[in-house]
């Protein structure tokens, strides 16, 4: 796997955790629940122009980044609910995906997009590339996510990028966990971090951005070159940190403290049960938040518009965790057993206005740049 943003989905092992709201899932579906509202008609028959007809058939186009995942059984019930057929366009990572649609606005890649986040957000809006669309049904639990006041983009899942340390390699070498950001530049954990580059991937911008959150504007600067000296490595993608240098997943790598998720835990529980080698570090956290919206000048807006509605469906959002390993924003969803336990989410996460991201994201990137790669 090469994709910056895998989460946890390299077999069914590690989807284990999600297992239990999978099934609910599916049996759902087979019961032939509608997953848009309504009688499962809505939007789609009102459906018009080349991408969609007047009985709801027609192609949808979902643009989203390259770790979309749900359950086949959900999109089966979708397209058979409206009568469009899903076509899925996969430009990259989250800040590539946000590229592609600006890149594309005058012709774009599709009618939905899912998997812009909230570093990239302002960006997306400010350029134009969505048109403003608030389902009906938003569960209040999400409102605290809007992106903007205009409702140019929906709130669908949310995640905490956290560092996630190796319980077992720390007993081992009798050396006592980091806690805290700044226990990370003690000569004490010196060679044992690795990171992801902010860069080329979307966690690592998260990181970066939780350091900006921590030391301000002014400050994130010094604390990288303390990073720096004490020995931090910079990889390309999630993948090669977590399963590469990590020593807690695989068991192979040489460094016990990795860029992740809060949830990542969670996919370390081992089969039949029992503790995970794995912790997050609940107080170096970012709060990422996923959203979807229409894009401006699709050629199927009804369906667009649907596929949004869909994708904040109960079954939809009990889907997200097994399948994307992000939370869902609706609170009412039950989560698996295994989050409830070993995937908490940080109690006061880092955080960065989102206007603040867009107007400084390329400068502090390039800040980084110099300072840790040189």
């Amino acid at each position: 796997m090469t994709s910056t943003t895998t989460r946890h989905r390299l077999g069914p092992r590690r989807r284990a955790a999600g297992a239990a709201a999978a099934t609910a899932v599916a049996a759902l579906v087979l019961a032939g629940c509608s997953l848009t509202g309504g009688d499962g008609g809505g939007a789609a028959d009102d459906a018009s122009g080349t991408g969609g007809t007047a009985d709801g058939g027609g192609k949808l186009t979902v643009v989203t980044h390259d770790s979309f995942a749900l359950s086949q059984e959900l999109l089966d019930q979708f397209e058979a609910d409206t009568g469009y057929q899903l076509e899925m366009v996969a430009p990259g990572d989250g800040g590539a995906l946000v590229n592609q649609l600006v890149l594309t606005k005058d012709s774009p890649l599709g009618d939905v997009v899912h998997g812009i986040d909230n570093s990239f957000a302002a960006r997306a809006i400010d350029a134009g590339v969505l048109e403003p669309y608030t389902p009906a049904d938003l569960p209040a639990s999400a409102g605290q996510y809007a992106a903007d006041d205009a409702g140019s983009l929906t709130p669908v899942d949310m995640g905490d990028v956290c560092l996630n340390v190796d319980h077992q390699w720390f007993t081992e070498n009798g050396v006592p966990e980091p806690t805290s950001l700044e226990d990370l530049t003690d000569p004490a954990y010196k060679d044992l971090l690795v990171v992801t580059n902010p860069a080329t991937s979307s966690p690592g911008l998260s990181f970066l951005l939780a350091t900006v959150g921590a030391f301000g504007e002014d400050g994130w600067q010094q604390y990288w070159e303390d990073l720096k000296a004490n020995g931090v490595k910079v990889v390309e993608g999630w993948s090669d940190a977590y399963y590469v240098d990590f020593s807690g997943s695989e068991g192979a790598g040489p460094r016990p403290i990795v860029l992740s998720y809060a949830s990542s835990p969670a996919a370390e529980v081992p089969e039949g049960g029992g503790e995970p080698r794995t912790g997050a570090m609940l107080d170096t956290c970012f709060r990422q938040v996923e959203y979807a919206g229409v894009l401006a000048g699709a050629e199927n807006p009804e369906g667009a518009r649907a596929f949004v509605d869909f994708l904040l469906s109960p079954e939809v959002q009990a889907d997200i965790p097994g399948q994307m390993y992000m939370y869902p924003v609706d609170d009412t969803v039950e989560l698996p057993e295994a989050w409830a336990r070993h995937a908490p989410l940080a109690e006061e996460p880092f955080a960065v206005d989102p206007a603040t991201i867009s107007a400084n994201r390329e400068d502090w990137i390039s800040t980084w740049s110099e300072i840790v790669i040189g």
